[in-house]
């Protein structure tokens, strides 16, 4: 897939009010600091189309742009960041949460996972969680340039070892690096298959 336009549409902190769902919808969440803000900007090769910071917790809304007029990349808040309030990060639940039961025209919802850590409780939560409900998914597992790779294939499985203890199969992953554009082909290639299958279903 070649994305030749990308346009921001709307940053709404309630579901509702989010763009009518008539067009596909690809959804980014990770843990907070995880890369996601890079990570579509890589996708969409812009400098700033989804906002980047050093401060985590930056995204605090439901962020739509339209991509190639065809499809919606979705930029969700992260989830599980210490520092925001309480009841700042049940709202983050309640969004997060209505989003991802509410849109029908969700095509997938990219998990995003930091390679370099051990698998993370709220990261296995929230993947058991969206498993749970239905909700297709994909993995992606960023900043890989960060480490060998050999810690890479080591972390990985052991992050698929540990899903495994819930899931009889693993979902899709893929792997990323903002920094070297790792894994960029692999993204559009996964979201071009799975608009095929959503124009197929919608004929």
């Amino acid at each position: 897939m070649k994305i030749t336009s990308a346009e921001f549409i709307s940053s709404y902190a309630d579901v509702r009010k989010c763009p009518l769902p008539d067009k596909p919808e690809f959804a980014f969440i990770g843990r907070s600091n995880v890369g996601k803000s890079s990570l579509i900007n890589m996708l969409t090769q812009s400098r700033d189309l989804a906002k980047t910071s050093a401060k985590p917790g930056k995204t605090q809304t439901i962020n739509h742009f339209l991509i190639n007029k065809a499809w919606y990349l979705v930029d969700l808040p992260g989830y599980g960041y210490a520092s925001v309030s309480k009841s700042l990060r049940e709202g983050f639940g309640k969004m997060i949460e209505g989003y991802v039961l509410q849109r029908e025209n969700l095509s997938c919802l990219f998990i995003l996972i930091d390679c370099r850590l051990e698998p993370q409780k709220i990261d296995l939560s929230f993947i058991n969680w969206v498993g749970s409900k239905g909700i297709p998914l994909a993995l992606i597992f960023t900043k890989a340039d960060k480490l060998s790779r050999n810690e890479l294939q080591r972390n990985i499985s052991q992050f698929n070892k540990t899903l495994l203890q819930e899931w009889d199969e693993l979902p899709p992953s893929l792997t990323t690096s903002a920094e070297t554009k790792t894994g960029r082909d692999e993204v559009l290639a996964f979201i071009d298959d799975a608009l095929e299958v959503y124009n197929q279903q919608s004929e």
